[in-house]
């Protein structure tokens, strides 16, 4: 099948990202989410990040011009209806998404293929609140989207080949590298990450280094990019703590979140996103 126009439901972090890159692909997208004061915000931050490229030489201006001018912007799930592809990259939440599908599985042709960012629940799951298993599938972007490169493209049970093929060829499309993994809570990429946070979390929980040397061991001792405490702000540590609960919940009393992660986000600290986490950002 080929994909022309992908719908994004979501307009925040991630649906934003993925819109930008998909339409920066040259894809006609839409992009949609439950107001429309928070698709135009989410609008306006893909225009702003254009523009910085344009500014920094990256980016002609007609070119910023052409992708903004490939995305269609909605406030319902109706205007989803003419997508090939739809990805939900919606909260963390497992009813919230299967509510999602459940009245796009009305709205859309059979043929349309429905994707998910989820970054930890399991996508077979999800399917079974559409009756287009076969047409179901996981593309966990990384954030964020328009820059990082992989793609985790999750199969569940019943995901046909064809589906996996398609949403294989999209990210080629996209220039991301698409990975594929069967379905498991968290698939590789979160059930590697997030016990490597939460035992930051521990370690600074317990005096064992301030964060800075918790952060500065990772990045010299294991060539990381970003220190794990660092990196939980940037991802949002209520994202951090609706993973590892989903994780220990399937998988175990080893990913149970640590005390103060959880203390963290009960009050309001939630990383980069209100500016204030294990770092303050002013």
């Amino acid at each position: 099948m080929e994909i022309r126009t992908i719908a994004v439901i979501g307009a925040g972090t991630m649906g934003g990202g993925i819109a930008q890159t998909a339409a920066g692909s040259g894809f006609d997208v839409i992009l949609e989410d439950v107001s429309e004061g928070l698709v135009v915000e989410g609008l306006g931050k893909i225009e702003r990040r254009l523009e910085t490229r344009v500014a920094e030489g990256k980016l002609e201006s007609g070119g910023k011009n052409a992708i903004v001018g490939r995305i269609r912007t909605g406030s319902t799930l109706e205007y989803c209806r003419g997508a090939d592809l739809v990805i939900e990259a919606v909260i963390e939440k497992e009813e919230a998404k299967k509510e999602i599908f459940t009245a796009l599985d009305v709205l859309c042709p059979p043929e349309t293929i429905f994707a998910t960012n989820t970054s930890s629940i399991q996508i077979t799951r999800l399917a079974g609140s559409t009756k287009r298993p076969d047409r179901f599938i996981g593309m966990h972007f990384m954030n964020p989207a328009y820059v990082m490169k992989l793609v985790e493209i999750v199969k569940g049970v019943r995901t046909s080949q064809g589906t996996v093929d398609t949403a294989k060829k999209v990210c080629d499309s996209m220039g991301k590298v698409p990975v594929v993994v069967d379905d498991s809570p968290g698939f590789v990429s979160n059930r590697v990450l997030m016990p490597l946070i939460n035992e930051a979390v521990f370690c600074l929980q317990e005096g064992v280094a301030p964060r800075e040397g918790i952060d500065t061991v990772m990045k010299l001792g294991a060539h990381h990019p970003m220190g794990p405490l660092e990196l939980a702000d940037f991802i949002g540590l209520d994202t951090c703590l609706e993973i590892l609960e989903i994780l220990e919940a399937e998988l175990g009393e080893k990913f149970r979140p640590a005390p103060l992660l959880r203390r963290m986000v009960a009050s309001g600290k939630l990383g980069r996103k209100n500016r204030e986490g294990f770092y303050e950002y002013r």
